[in-house]
């Protein structure tokens, strides 16, 4: 059963680069817009990205490879940019944690065997892994909210701890950071003597989003100066700081958590296979539900390693789970997405979710914008021009969903959206320059597919969108989705 299961991996590994191949192309039409069509863009070419649709199911297993987000191969990012003597103002940012070992353990299964120390001779690396090792040892210089100062700022376990930030999911982050950093390296984002107050960290309480945040930063500014950054604590997934209470809120995600009920109880493939797996492992269905195998089965898929076996007796037929079975969870897991669109809740629940987040994010745009103002003074010490908060899955879900962005996937490892900011050039006619807003998923521009920005409201002379669309959306008509007039109006109105 181990040889036949290693084959197994063996055929599906073997296709892994063409399922991510695989992946864009079902959901994403890139076209480039060539400098021939929009006057005054870089000479570099450009990519939208427009979801099409089609009528071939997608594989689960290859869908699983590209939520690993194993980080092996290039990746083009789509950061930075812009039409031709634009000036980019401000870059907000908010990523998924990298890679981590599962939080749930499979009943009556050995553990995936990982390593979570790092270690720069162990695949996959990355030339500033030394470096960042090195620097993280020099924290205790930085500023840390007292929730986190007890937190380590690096995975050290040789026998990673449940939910450990993995040295994979580091080195996903350090890339992302470098990706940034050298899209933005020519806009002057941040100025060789950046102070405190134009850098602003958060995370959540974990350590593997404090690590995460930490990777990416290193990767963005090498060798930052420690006693410049203040890495503040959010104690929500949701980030919404003193905002959190909303009533209304909960109401659309108990709506939520009772659709996926009734989804999961019809599906009688997903029943059988809950049971040929539990009785291979001879313990109860529901105890192995509960284990939420899933999770502890996509590590062994993103790591490499032969899904689990166990020997017959002590009331279980033995064998191995396989990836037959995997494919049939995971496809239930890609119905669900569907499903949860058509219904609707959540589309509610993420607009209350992520409210807070957005409006505070809407808040800070619009200050740097005024500051570029022709005539203003600057600010003694700069504006808050770089913001990066690292979250999870259910932090990126719900963005994804309250900003329009329903057809996207669900959060790989590592996944970030990217807000930017920028501001055109002043007209031949002497008019001021006019400040735009752009969105990008894991490196592709999806500002035309917000709610904010359609696709008709995109012209030549104006490629951008902007960003007063973008203030009005938050600060007004993301409510008429749940009928409201207000954040207070829609989180205390429960008819």
């Amino acid at each position: 059963m181990f040889a036949r299961n290693r084959f197994l991996f063996l055929v599906v590994v073997g296709g892994a680069v063409l399922a991510v191949l695989s992946f864009s192309l079902q959901f994403l039409n890139l076209i480039p817009t060539s400098p021939m069509l929009d006057e005054g863009l870089r000479a570099k070419s450009r990519k939208r990205v427009f979801p099409v649709h089609h009528t071939q199911e997608p594989d689960p297993v290859f869908e699983a490879y590209s939520y690993c987000n194993t980080p092996n191969r290039t990746e083009q990012a789509w950061e930075g940019h812009s039409p031709a003597d634009y000036k980019l103002l401000s870059v907000h940012v908010m990523i998924r944690h990298g890679d981590r070992y599962p939080l749930y353990s499979i009943p009556k299964t050995r553990r995936p065997s990982i390593d979570c120390t790092l270690s720069a001779s162990r695949q996959p690396s990355h030339p500033l892994l030394d470096s960042f090792i090195n620097h993280m040892g020099q924290g205790t210089r930085g500023h840390w909210e007292a929730q986190l100062g007890s937190i380590s700022r690096l995975p050290n376990h040789s026998v990673c701890e449940m939910g450990e930030l993995t040295q994979t999911g580091v080195v996903q982050h350090l890339r992302n950071g470098q990706l940034l950093q050298r899209a933005y390296k020519h806009h002057s984002l941040l100025p060789s003597d950046w102070s405190p107050r134009q850098v602003w960290i958060e995370t959540t309480g974990k350590s593997r989003t404090l690590q995460s945040g930490m990777a990416f930063l290193y990767g963005f500014l090498p060798d930052f100066d420690w006693t410049k950054v203040t890495v503040h604590h959010q104690w929500s997934t949701l980030f919404c700081g003193s905002a959190c209470e909303c009533p209304a809120r909960s109401k659309y995600l108990e709506e939520e958590q009772r659709r996926q009920y009734r989804l999961r109880v019809a599906d009688s493939n997903l029943e059988r296979t809950f049971i040929d797996m539990a009785r291979t492992l001879g313990v109860l269905t529901r105890q192995l539900r509960a284990a939420n195998p899933i999770d502890s089965l996509l590590c062994h898929l993103c790591h490499g390693l032969p899904f689990p076996c166990v020997s017959g007796g002590d009331g279980g037929s033995g064998g191995c789970l396989t990836v037959a079975q995997f494919a049939v969870i995971r496809q239930q897991q890609l119905d669900d997405e569907v499903d949860r669109r058509r219904f609707g809740a959540y589309r509610k629940y993420a607009i209350l979710a992520m409210y807070p987040y957005l409006n505070r994010t809407a808040n800070k745009m619009e200050r740097v914008a005024r500051a570029n103002e022709e005539g203003r003074q600057p600010r003694l010490g700069g504006e808050e021009v770089f913001t990066l908060s690292s979250g999870h899955d259910v932090t990126i879900a719900p963005l994804l969903s309250a900003l329009g962005l329903e057809e996207a996937k669900f959060p790989r490892f590592a996944a970030r959206i990217v807000f930017e900011m920028w501001k055109s050039p002043p007209t031949t006619q002497g008019q001021v320059g006019e400040v735009f807003i752009r969105v990008l998923y894991n490196g592709e521009d999806v500002t035309f597919h917000t709610a904010f920005c359609h696709p008709s409201d995109r012209h030549i002379n104006q490629p951008l969108c902007p960003l007063k669309n973008f203030l009005t959306f938050v600060r007004k008509d993301i409510f008429s989705i749940v009928n409201a007039t207000s954040y207070k109006d829609a989180c205390y109105k429960l008819s």
